[in-house]
Protein backbone atom coordinates (compact mmCIF):
# COMPACT_ATOMS: atom_id res chain seq x y z
CA UNK A 1 0.00 0.00 0.00
CA UNK A 2 1.22 3.07 -0.96
CA UNK A 3 0.59 6.64 1.72
CA UNK A 4 1.15 9.79 -1.02
CA UNK A 5 1.03 13.12 -0.93
CA UNK A 6 2.26 16.94 -0.48
CA UNK A 7 4.24 17.80 2.71
CA UNK A 8 2.43 18.25 6.23
CA UNK A 9 -0.66 16.94 4.41
CA UNK A 10 -0.72 14.48 7.08
CA UNK A 11 0.66 11.07 5.67
CA UNK A 12 2.62 10.23 8.01
CA UNK A 13 0.10 10.21 10.91
CA UNK A 14 -2.79 8.59 8.59
CA UNK A 15 0.21 5.60 7.74
CA UNK A 16 0.70 5.25 11.64
CA UNK A 17 -2.70 4.95 12.14
CA UNK A 18 -3.13 2.41 9.17
CA UNK A 19 -0.45 0.61 10.67
CA UNK A 20 -1.96 -0.06 14.28
CA UNK A 21 -5.16 -0.91 12.94
CA UNK A 22 -4.15 -3.59 9.93
CA UNK A 23 -0.65 -4.69 11.52
CA UNK A 24 1.58 -2.98 9.27
CA UNK A 25 4.98 -1.23 8.45
CA UNK A 26 5.46 1.96 7.95
CA UNK A 27 8.25 2.23 4.96
CA UNK A 28 9.99 5.79 4.56
CA UNK A 29 9.09 7.33 1.04
CA UNK A 30 10.79 10.65 2.04
CA UNK A 31 14.20 11.48 0.35
CA UNK A 32 15.30 13.51 3.58
CA UNK A 33 14.04 11.26 6.31
CA UNK A 34 16.68 9.18 5.91
CA UNK A 35 19.14 11.12 6.83
CA UNK A 36 20.21 10.21 10.90
CA UNK A 37 21.15 13.61 11.58
CA UNK A 38 18.20 15.24 10.37
CA UNK A 39 14.65 14.25 12.79
CA UNK A 40 12.83 17.14 13.83
CA UNK A 41 13.48 19.18 10.34
CA UNK A 42 12.57 16.79 8.16
CA UNK A 43 9.31 15.65 10.00
CA UNK A 44 10.35 12.37 10.54
CA UNK A 45 8.16 9.83 12.76
CA UNK A 46 9.12 10.63 16.87
CA UNK A 47 10.39 8.05 18.69
CA UNK A 48 6.80 7.74 20.22
CA UNK A 49 5.43 6.99 16.71
CA UNK A 50 8.06 4.47 16.22
CA UNK A 51 7.01 2.71 19.37
CA UNK A 52 3.64 2.23 18.46
CA UNK A 53 3.95 0.44 14.85
CA UNK A 54 7.07 -0.73 13.21
CA UNK A 55 8.76 2.13 10.56
CA UNK A 56 11.54 1.78 8.41
CA UNK A 57 14.14 2.42 6.99
CA UNK A 58 14.15 6.31 8.95
CA UNK A 59 17.23 7.87 9.88
CA UNK A 60 19.58 5.03 8.81
CA UNK A 61 21.89 6.58 6.60
CA UNK A 62 24.22 8.96 7.38
CA UNK A 63 24.12 12.82 5.76
CA UNK A 64 27.92 12.33 4.56
CA UNK A 65 26.67 9.77 2.22
CA UNK A 66 24.40 11.02 -0.29
CA UNK A 67 21.09 8.99 -0.88
CA UNK A 68 19.39 8.20 -4.30
CA UNK A 69 16.80 6.26 -5.73
CA UNK A 70 18.13 3.03 -6.27
CA UNK A 71 19.70 2.77 -3.01
CA UNK A 72 16.69 3.69 -1.55
CA UNK A 73 14.47 1.64 -3.93
CA UNK A 74 16.52 -1.41 -2.82
CA UNK A 75 16.33 -0.57 0.66
CA UNK A 76 12.53 -0.52 0.07
CA UNK A 77 11.98 -3.19 -1.58
CA UNK A 78 14.01 -5.44 1.32
CA UNK A 79 11.60 -3.93 3.89
CA UNK A 80 8.56 -4.67 2.32
CA UNK A 81 9.37 -8.64 1.82
CA UNK A 82 10.62 -8.80 5.22
CA UNK A 83 7.01 -7.17 6.31
CA UNK A 84 5.33 -9.56 4.35
CA UNK A 85 7.56 -12.45 5.93
CA UNK A 86 6.57 -11.21 9.30
CA UNK A 87 2.53 -11.28 8.12
CA UNK A 88 2.45 -7.61 8.06
CA UNK A 89 1.16 -4.83 5.71
CA UNK A 90 3.53 -2.99 4.00
CA UNK A 91 2.81 0.89 4.16
CA UNK A 92 5.01 2.82 1.91
CA UNK A 93 4.69 6.61 3.07
CA UNK A 94 6.12 9.76 1.87
CA UNK A 95 5.67 12.51 -0.93
CA UNK A 96 9.01 11.90 -3.02
CA UNK A 97 6.82 11.01 -6.50
CA UNK A 98 10.32 10.13 -7.77
CA UNK A 99 10.93 7.45 -5.62
CA UNK A 100 7.48 6.17 -6.06
CA UNK A 101 8.03 5.76 -9.48
CA UNK A 102 11.10 3.91 -9.36
CA UNK A 103 9.59 1.21 -6.96
CA UNK A 104 6.92 0.28 -9.34
CA UNK A 105 8.22 1.28 -12.87
CA UNK A 106 11.47 -0.12 -12.11
CA UNK A 107 14.88 1.90 -12.77
CA UNK A 108 17.60 1.94 -15.04
CA UNK A 109 21.04 0.31 -14.47
CA UNK A 110 23.26 3.05 -14.91
CA UNK A 111 27.05 2.04 -14.85
CA UNK A 112 29.11 3.59 -11.72
CA UNK A 113 30.46 7.39 -13.19
CA UNK A 114 33.60 7.42 -11.18
CA UNK A 115 34.97 9.64 -8.01
CA UNK A 116 36.53 11.84 -10.90
CA UNK A 117 33.40 12.25 -12.79
CA UNK A 118 31.69 13.42 -9.33
CA UNK A 119 34.38 15.64 -8.46
CA UNK A 120 33.93 17.42 -11.54
CA UNK A 121 30.42 17.82 -11.15
CA UNK A 122 30.11 19.17 -7.52
CA UNK A 123 33.17 21.64 -8.65
CA UNK A 124 31.36 23.41 -11.57
CA UNK A 125 28.12 23.17 -9.05
CA UNK A 126 29.55 25.14 -7.00
CA UNK A 127 31.99 27.69 -9.83
CA UNK A 128 29.25 27.96 -11.85
CA UNK A 129 25.85 27.83 -9.72
CA UNK A 130 23.20 25.43 -10.96
CA UNK A 131 21.74 27.50 -13.71
CA UNK A 132 25.29 28.18 -15.36
CA UNK A 133 25.66 24.07 -15.29
CA UNK A 134 22.04 23.81 -16.93
CA UNK A 135 23.01 25.61 -19.58
CA UNK A 136 26.57 23.28 -20.10
CA UNK A 137 24.66 20.72 -19.21
CA UNK A 138 22.02 21.70 -22.27
CA UNK A 139 25.00 22.08 -24.70
CA UNK A 140 26.36 18.48 -24.51
CA UNK A 141 22.74 16.51 -23.23
CA UNK A 142 20.17 18.48 -24.55
CA UNK A 143 17.46 15.50 -24.25
CA UNK A 144 18.08 15.57 -20.11
CA UNK A 145 18.63 19.52 -19.85
CA UNK A 146 15.02 20.16 -21.39
CA UNK A 147 13.47 17.89 -18.45
CA UNK A 148 15.33 19.80 -15.16
CA UNK A 149 14.32 22.75 -13.95
CA UNK A 150 17.75 25.23 -14.15
CA UNK A 151 17.65 25.40 -10.42
CA UNK A 152 17.68 21.72 -8.98
CA UNK A 153 21.29 21.44 -8.36
CA UNK A 154 21.25 18.40 -7.06
CA UNK A 155 19.61 16.59 -10.61
CA UNK A 156 21.61 19.15 -12.64
CA UNK A 157 24.65 17.89 -11.25
CA UNK A 158 23.97 14.28 -11.37
CA UNK A 159 23.02 14.49 -14.86
CA UNK A 160 26.77 15.74 -15.50
CA UNK A 161 28.15 13.05 -13.77
CA UNK A 162 26.38 10.74 -15.62
CA UNK A 163 26.96 12.10 -19.08
CA UNK A 164 31.11 12.56 -17.86
CA UNK A 165 31.18 9.08 -16.35
CA UNK A 166 29.75 7.25 -18.80
CA UNK A 167 30.28 9.03 -21.97
CA UNK A 168 25.61 9.13 -22.36
CA UNK A 169 22.99 11.32 -21.13
CA UNK A 170 20.77 10.61 -18.29
CA UNK A 171 17.73 10.23 -20.67
CA UNK A 172 19.65 8.12 -22.78
CA UNK A 173 20.20 5.36 -19.89
CA UNK A 174 16.61 6.20 -18.42
CA UNK A 175 15.14 4.89 -21.79
CA UNK A 176 16.62 1.60 -21.23
CA UNK A 177 13.97 -1.38 -20.84
CA UNK A 178 13.06 -1.23 -16.78
CA UNK A 179 12.08 -3.94 -14.47
CA UNK A 180 9.03 -3.12 -12.62
CA UNK A 181 8.52 -4.62 -8.43
CA UNK A 182 6.76 -7.86 -8.09
CA UNK A 183 4.53 -6.35 -5.88
CA UNK A 184 0.84 -5.32 -6.75
CA UNK A 185 0.46 -1.65 -5.73
CA UNK A 186 -2.93 -0.06 -4.61
CA UNK A 187 -2.65 4.08 -3.56
CA UNK A 188 -3.91 6.45 -0.89
CA UNK A 189 -3.60 10.68 -1.94
CA UNK A 190 -3.88 13.19 -0.16
CA UNK A 191 -4.80 16.69 -1.32
CA UNK A 192 -6.02 19.20 0.77
CA UNK A 193 -7.00 22.46 -0.02
CA UNK A 194 -4.46 24.78 -0.47
CA UNK A 195 -5.47 27.37 2.59
CA UNK A 196 -5.32 23.67 4.96
CA UNK A 197 -1.84 22.46 3.73
CA UNK A 198 -0.74 26.21 4.58
CA UNK A 199 -1.82 26.45 7.68
CA UNK A 200 -0.62 22.58 8.85
CA UNK A 201 2.95 23.89 7.52
CA UNK A 202 2.99 26.75 9.53
CA UNK A 203 1.77 24.88 12.27
CA UNK A 204 4.03 22.26 11.71
CA UNK A 205 7.02 24.68 11.79
CA UNK A 206 5.97 26.22 15.25
CA UNK A 207 5.97 22.84 16.39
CA UNK A 208 9.51 22.28 14.44
CA UNK A 209 10.82 25.34 16.54
CA UNK A 210 9.48 24.26 20.12
CA UNK A 211 10.82 20.45 19.70
CA UNK A 212 14.58 22.07 18.84
CA UNK A 213 14.77 22.83 15.27
CA UNK A 214 16.99 25.57 15.35
CA UNK A 215 19.40 23.78 17.65
CA UNK A 216 19.46 20.65 15.31
CA UNK A 217 19.97 22.75 12.24
CA UNK A 218 22.82 24.54 13.91
CA UNK A 219 24.59 20.81 14.91
CA UNK A 220 24.07 20.14 11.17
CA UNK A 221 25.97 23.04 9.55
CA UNK A 222 28.50 23.13 11.82
CA UNK A 223 29.92 19.33 10.66
CA UNK A 224 30.92 20.96 7.38
CA UNK A 225 29.51 18.85 5.19
CA UNK A 226 29.66 19.16 1.19
CA UNK A 227 27.02 22.12 0.36
CA UNK A 228 26.57 19.57 -2.76
CA UNK A 229 25.12 16.67 -0.47
CA UNK A 230 21.31 16.67 -0.42
CA UNK A 231 20.53 17.12 3.36
CA UNK A 232 22.19 20.33 2.91
CA UNK A 233 18.80 21.26 0.89
CA UNK A 234 16.39 20.16 2.87
CA UNK A 235 13.62 22.27 3.81
CA UNK A 236 14.93 24.35 6.12
CA UNK A 237 18.48 23.71 6.35
CA UNK A 238 19.53 26.32 3.75
CA UNK A 239 16.88 28.84 5.04
CA UNK A 240 18.75 28.63 8.79
CA UNK A 241 22.26 28.47 7.42
CA UNK A 242 21.63 31.63 6.57
CA UNK A 243 20.49 32.92 9.52
CA UNK A 244 23.56 31.31 11.28
CA UNK A 245 25.31 33.41 8.65
CA UNK A 246 24.31 36.46 9.88
CA UNK A 247 22.48 36.99 6.44
CA UNK A 248 19.00 37.35 7.67
CA UNK A 249 16.94 37.34 11.20
CA UNK A 250 15.18 34.00 12.61
CA UNK A 251 11.52 35.11 11.57
CA UNK A 252 12.52 35.90 8.01
CA UNK A 253 14.77 32.44 7.99
CA UNK A 254 11.08 31.05 9.21
CA UNK A 255 9.37 32.75 6.74
CA UNK A 256 11.78 31.73 4.14
CA UNK A 257 10.86 28.17 5.37
CA UNK A 258 7.44 28.23 4.94
CA UNK A 259 7.22 29.94 1.60
CA UNK A 260 10.06 27.34 -0.09
CA UNK A 261 7.92 24.30 1.59
CA UNK A 262 4.57 25.90 0.56
CA UNK A 263 5.85 26.19 -3.05
CA UNK A 264 7.57 22.54 -2.96
CA UNK A 265 4.01 21.17 -2.61
CA UNK A 266 2.35 22.48 -5.37
CA UNK A 267 4.81 20.56 -7.53
CA UNK A 268 4.13 17.92 -5.43
CA UNK A 269 0.45 18.05 -5.56
CA UNK A 270 0.97 18.95 -9.25
CA UNK A 271 2.68 15.34 -9.59
CA UNK A 272 0.38 13.49 -7.62
CA UNK A 273 -2.87 14.70 -10.11
CA UNK A 274 -1.32 14.04 -13.34
CA UNK A 275 0.78 10.80 -12.43
CA UNK A 276 -2.28 9.76 -10.27
CA UNK A 277 -0.07 6.91 -9.41
CA UNK A 278 -0.12 5.05 -12.66
CA UNK A 279 1.42 2.07 -11.46
CA UNK A 280 -1.19 1.35 -8.38
CA UNK A 281 -4.46 -1.18 -9.50
CA UNK A 282 -6.45 1.46 -7.58
CA UNK A 283 -5.82 4.95 -6.46
CA UNK A 284 -8.15 6.62 -3.51
CA UNK A 285 -7.88 10.43 -3.58
CA UNK A 286 -9.05 12.36 -0.56
CA UNK A 287 -9.45 15.89 -0.37
CA UNK A 288 -8.71 16.04 3.53
CA UNK A 289 -9.74 19.06 5.32
CA UNK A 290 -8.01 18.25 8.43
CA UNK A 291 -4.24 16.72 8.61
CA UNK A 292 -4.53 14.45 11.25
CA UNK A 293 -5.87 10.86 10.97
CA UNK A 294 -7.07 10.81 14.50
CA UNK A 295 -9.39 13.45 13.79
CA UNK A 296 -10.78 12.18 10.45
CA UNK A 297 -14.40 11.51 10.58
CA UNK A 298 -15.80 8.57 11.07
CA UNK A 299 -17.00 8.08 7.50
CA UNK A 300 -13.72 8.84 6.27
CA UNK A 301 -11.85 6.50 8.21
CA UNK A 302 -14.80 4.18 7.08
CA UNK A 303 -14.17 5.02 3.67
CA UNK A 304 -9.96 4.56 3.67
CA UNK A 305 -10.41 1.16 5.47
CA UNK A 306 -13.35 0.29 2.89
CA UNK A 307 -11.01 0.96 -0.23
CA UNK A 308 -7.89 -1.08 1.55
CA UNK A 309 -10.34 -3.94 1.88
CA UNK A 310 -12.09 -3.53 -1.76
CA UNK A 311 -8.30 -3.59 -2.99
CA UNK A 312 -7.48 -7.04 -1.11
Amino acid sequence: MIVAGPTASGKSALALGLARRLGGVVINADAMQCYRELRIVTARPSPDDEAQAPHAPYGVRPAAEAGNAAWWRAAALAEMQAARAQGRLPILCGGTGMYFSTLTDGIAEIPECGEQARAEARFLLAEHGPHGLHAALAKVDQATAARLRPSDSQRVARAWEVWRGTGRGLAAWQAEPRIPAPWHFTAIVLDPPRDILRAAITDRLLAMMDAGMVAEVSNFVALGLDPALPAMRAHGVPELAAHFRGETNLPEAINRIATATGQYTKRQATWFRHRRMAAAERTHTIQNKITNFTQFSERESSDILSFIQRSG
